[in-house]
């Protein structure tokens, strides 16, 4: 218990305050530690003059590098529970709880606000096109935060959990303010801020739980972790439509503060630091502040000295991966194809008043509801997935050798079979959205695109983070930057498209667009392998 106290941010503040280190001690604070013996053999480490140099600085003195080199700061055994990946299974299904949690409240926050739209036009006197704004600003605003955050959270000295917990508490705030702002400019800020202040859990939380698990049991947990973003937008207008109704638009900012606000308190009681790389960092502090010794450091703190400029961790994080993506056919492939299936789900919010509203009668709560065919798609994608995991993709990973774990085309299989779900759900929903035909057959079509959707990203998340791992941070958020744009310019093109072509030639033209992305995962996995052999940036063996 005061193990997980000391590791949470309550505990790390405390200690900071006060500048006790008696209070919460870690092991290397007590009388009765013993240095390891590891830490003694002084193992040789070659550096240059610039690393010297920066590692002096760093230290702030001219400490015994000029006398010894340094010494490696690791886990003191195979066992250390300090490491991540040696916590008890309770406690990374506890700490995988809070970033399902978490990555709920800040989805479901984005599609709260569309049950709103119409009274927030009357109560400021502005357009429907307008209005439509909080929900586009809130989704670019999620998009471009992860340029920021990810990055930022692979800084040994930053770590993950301090970005979560500062962030998450601003976005509670202004999940407040947004429910008492007078002005609709005040409105649209505070909605971008909130996406802006919202995405950490978008670009770090899949890092968070690399941190924890084996690659070979990753995507159990990645799969049902992401569960939560997948559904958080569809619930969102079930959630506050039948509120908004009743005690108007304010109340889905209130449901979305009412929400973040436990969330972060738990977080704030419970979450450690799982970055490896910073929780070594900060056992080589505490080392050198207790023995006196300047000349402990981690591998991490002696890889930036030695390698990384600022400039260069602004090109890694912001020009690297749009190089990527313009010379490496297969992650455009994948960015291209995200963005497609990203900006369909949310042109839904514009086509279901349509749909249901106009055609089926539906009032403002009740044309949330057909949002709730996400859930059975969900859960037969999930579950089919990860039984075919289990059996077929699991024995192979354990075999084989990092970082590819065997031959990573074989892991589409699952979108490979269910590419064509896809447009075929879309053409469902397309040819039934008449009045004549009954409202579950467009629902069930969207049964069938949701299918389709949550395996394409898993597979391509999982192909990416295997074929190109040294730039996997920053292609991710790159992805999220392009597909969450490509999403914002959708809710506000979407609706004068289905007023122009009528629902049926609207989403029949989405429907073709997947059509066309489905011959893309097929030759990806046909090819993809020869394609990573010609990439500078892939990894091909």
């Amino acid at each position: 218990m005061w193990d997980a106290l000391r590791e949470s941010s309550i505990g790390q503040i405390a200690r900071l305050i006060f500048r006790r280190p008696d209070l919460f001690p870690y092991p290397e604070e007590l009388a009765s530690f013993e240095l390891p013996a590891s830490l003694w053999r002084n193992p040789r480490v070659v550096l240059d003059s610039r690393l010297r140099s920066e590692l002096r600085k760093h230290e702030g003195t001219v400490s015994c590098i000029e006398q010894s080199d340094p010494v490696l700061v690791d886990w003191y055994s195979a066992t250390d529970q300090s490491n991540p990946q040696n916590w008890s299974f309770p406690k990374k299904v506890w700490i995988t709880t809070q970033m399902g949690l978490y990555t709920f409240a800040v989805y479901i926050g984005s599609s709260l606000y569309a049950p709103s739209e119409e009274q927030i036009m009357s109560f400021f006197n502005t357009n429907y096109e307008a209005s439509t704004l909080g929900i586009a600003l809130y989704v670019a605003g999620y998009g471009v935060g992860p340029l920021l955050w990810s990055p930022l959270s692979e800084i040994p000295a930053v770590g993950r959990t301090p970005i979560y917990i500062v962030t998450f508490f601003i976005f509670t705030w202004l999940a407040l303010g947004a429910s008492v702002v007078d002005s609709f400019g005040g409105l649209l800020v505070l909605r971008f801020l909130l996406g802006f202040f919202g995405s950490p859990c978008l670009s770090t939380a899949g890092a968070t739980l690399d941190d924890m698990f084996a690659p070979w049991k990753l995507p159990y947990v990645l799969t049902v972790w992401s569960s939560s973003a997948t559904l958080g937008p569809a619930l969102g207008p079930i959630v506050s439509g039948f509120a908004v109704t009743e005690m108007g638009w304010r109340w889905s900012g209130w449901e979305l503060f009412w929400l973040a606000a436990p969330i972060w308190l738990i977080m704030f009681a419970c979450l450690p630091e799982t970055n490896p790389d910073t929780i070594l960092h900060r056992r080589a502090m505490r080392l050198r502040a207790c023995t006196g010794r300047t000349d402990l450091t981690c591998e991490a703190d002696l890889k930036r000295a030695h390698m990384l400029t600022v400039r260069q961790i602004v090109f890694d994080a912001l020009i690297k991966p749009w190089e990527i993506n313009a010379l490496d056919p297969a992650v455009l492939y994948t960015t291209v194809y995200a963005s497609i299936l990203y900006g369909t789900y949310y042109s839904f919010f514009e086509a279901f008043p349509l749909v249901f509203t106009d055609m089926h009668g539906f009032n403002l709560g009740e044309s949330g509801l057909p949002f709730l065919a996400f859930v059975p798609g969900l859960l037969i994608a999930i579950s089919g997935y990860i039984v075919w995991f289990r059996l077929k993709a699991e024995p192979v990973m354990r075999k084989e050798a990092p970082p590819l774990y065997g031959f990573p085309e074989s892991r589409l299989m699952p979108a490979v079979t269910t590419t064509l779900l896809a447009p075929a759900g879309l053409f469902i929903f397309a040819w039934t959205s008449r009045p004549d035909i009954h409202w579950i057959v467009p629902i069930i079509g969207l049964m069938v695109l949701f299918i389709s959707v949550v395996i394409a990203f898993q597979c391509m998340n999982f192909y990416i983070a295997r074929c190109y791992p040294k730039y996997s941070a920053s292609l991710f958020a790159a992805n999220t930057f392009v597909r969450s744009t490509f999403a914002a310019g959708s809710i506000l093109f979407s609706k004068p498209m289905y007023e122009a072509l009528g629902v049926g030639g609207g989403v029949s033209l989405l429907g073709g667009l997947m059509f066309i992305c489905a011959g893309g995962m097929v030759f990806l996995y046909l090819y993809g392998d020869r394609l990573r052999l010609k990439s500078r940036f892939a990894q091909s063996s």
